[in-house]
């Protein structure tokens, strides 16, 4: 990651500060607020994109308790106005939003504050969209708050994760598919991803590519296809945290690929990666696969195992994952 700082020679308020930062902007961008944290999944903002009726487009965090904060009330997905601070059912503006890079056009003096001079103007025109969305918040605004996120932030970071076979279980196993045009996404697979990441989970990717071995296509055509799939999850609003494959078999023609390999399932040896690469929290943690050979290896590696037989997998997820874990302390 590559950081650039803007120094203000003068305080410029929000909007002001993100003006100074103007020619490094692209069309459409994140911005954030530096002194908080909302753990939700950042691209369910991104299917709005589709349209053009927006200027900005608002987390907000839902569930979160106490007077300190605004709240916010919607008409329908648009943002109709902001409430001053008090207890409420209503969600909070989180500070995260998706913007267009016309909202510059409406900031014309400095010092100016983006929640109290621009936000309210662009709700009165309709052109500001809310996502209200439920995870972990906190801001360190405050001491309490800083010295509560010292214990409550590495918790908040450490989540259990879902591993899925890829053929059979994201698309349909046609047989040793490794183009865009050969994918028929499994019923429910895309919504299933999307589920998955707004319930806080890291979503990873498990697959056997004994075509590889076999001299069928190459691993470059895995990582390939691979990207393609990523982008179209990403459309969706979805993502998968990191693919794994295992291009060796014990009976591959090609000979760089023809051995043994504990991490060609049933050898749990993906699975094993990605647990010590993520840091990921075991309890709550499990595997998709419609094989035996897929939950022999996540026995193997010490999580549960769910055999799908077909059919829609968005249903099959909600059965296992029914709402959006909770996270003690997160409100």
């Amino acid at each position: 990651m590559k950081v650039e700082v803007a120094v203000e020679a003068e305080p410029a308020g929000t909007a002001g500060a993100l003006a100074l930062s103007a020619d490094r902007l692209d069309d459409v961008f994140l911005l954030a607020n530096g002194d908080s944290f909302f753990d939700f999944n950042w691209l369910s903002l991104v299917p709005a994109l589709a349209r053009d009726d927006w200027t900005m487009h608002a987390a907000l965090a839902r569930g979160v308790r106490g007077g300190r904060y605004g709240r916010v009330e919607l008409a329908g997905e648009r943002i109709s106005r902001f409430l001053p601070k008090g207890e409420s059912g209503l969600p909070i503006n989180a500070g995260i939003y998706l913007v267009r890079r016309r909202l510059l056009e409406r900031i014309r003096t400095a010092p100016c504050s983006l929640e109290n001079d621009i936000l309210p103007t662009l709700a009165a025109d309709g052109e500001l969209l809310g996502h209200s969305a439920e995870g972990a918040f906190i801001d360190i605004g405050v001491p309490e708050d800083f010295e509560r996120a010292q214990l409550a932030l590495p918790a908040f970071l450490r989540r259990p994760a879902v591993f899925l076979d890829r053929d059979g279980v994201l698309n349909h196993d046609d047989g040793y598919v490794h183009r865009p045009d050969q994918v028929r996404w499994v019923d429910g697979a895309i919504a299933a991803v999307r589920w998955l990441n707004d319930a806080g989970y890291y979503v990873f990717v498990v697959t056997n590519q004994a075509g590889v071995a076999r001299g069928y296509y190459g691993e470059m055509d895995v990582r390939a296809l691979h990207d393609w799939m990523q982008g179209e999850l990403h459309r969706a609003g979805a993502h998968i945290d990191a693919f794994e494959y295992c291009p060796y078999h014990p009976e591959g023609t090609v000979e760089t690929y023809r051995r043994t390999s504990d991490f060609r399932k049933p050898g749990p040896g993906m699975i094993l990666k990605l647990k010590g690469d993520w840091g990921i929290d075991e309890a709550g943690s499990f595997l998709i696969g419609d094989r035996d050979s897929d939950l022999q290896a996540a026995a193997g590696a010490g999580i549960a195992g769910h055999l799908f037989n077909g059919g829609n997998l968005l249903n099959f997820v909600r059965k296992l994952v029914p709402a959006r874990r909770r996270i003690p302390g997160s409100d």
